[in-house]
């Protein structure tokens, strides 16, 4: 599996609500902050990598 690596900068994107446990939400609006992106672009940045890594049954 790749390394994960925080980007900067703006996506185009579509307006969707999902619902975090408290304890994701609170760790994933610290790491965001830390590296000063938007929560969103975080989420975005963590299902893209998630996806891409994914291990499929063949």
């Amino acid at each position: 599996m790749g390394e994960f690596h925080i980007k900067k900068g703006c996506i185009s994107a579509v307006s969707k609500t999902f619902r975090f446990p408290e304890s994701l939400n609170s760790e994933l609006e610290k790491i965001a902050k830390e590296n000063n992106i938007s929560l969103n672009n975080l989420v975005v940045q963590c299902l893209e990598f998630a996806l891409e890594n994914i291990e499929k049954d063949e």
